[in-house]
């Protein structure tokens, strides 16, 4: 039996300045945006490319609590200079060497070796990584 995620819950205090977050700077795709009532709203978006979305949910108290999502790229220099560019505040890349975090893409390139962070209005933080295996498909 297959068990596939398909759907995290992102907790955050306004929705709205989630949804533009996620769909203006992060680059994350708008899938359903529906009201029922004055209290009920789904917002769900997708990263390009995902197989899994988010739903941005309203709970204050528990917003920017979600930490340590990875979302995998096949270009880290490349996703850092769309986040950059898109307006995102993420950090410099970096890769660790003997335990210790260091500066800069892993120096062989390897397969989930370079890192960035940054993370939403709320400071729920993701983790970019880099993986170059489909490259050589």
């Amino acid at each position: 039996m297959d068990w596939k995620l398909e759907l995290v819950v992102v907790p955050v205090s306004d929705v709205d300045r989630a949804k533009d977050f996620y769909t203006e700077q992060a680059g994350f795709t708008l899938d359903v945006d529906h009201r029922a009532g004055e209290d009920f709203r789904v917002v769900q978006v997708t990263p390009p490319g995902s197989a899994c979305s988010i739903t941005i949910m309203k709970n204050p108290g528990a917003a920017g609590s979600l930490q340590g999502l990875h979302l995998v790229v096949s270009d880290i220099e490349a996703a850092r200079a769309e986040l950059i560019g898109r307006g995102v505040e993420a950090s410099e890349i970096f890769h660790f060497e003997d335990g210790t975090q260091a500066p800069g893409p892993d120096p062989e390139r390897s397969d989930y070796g370079s890192f960035l962070a940054f993370s939403d209005p709320d400071g729920n933080g993701f983790m970019v990584q880099e993986v170059r295996r489909d490259e050589a498909k």
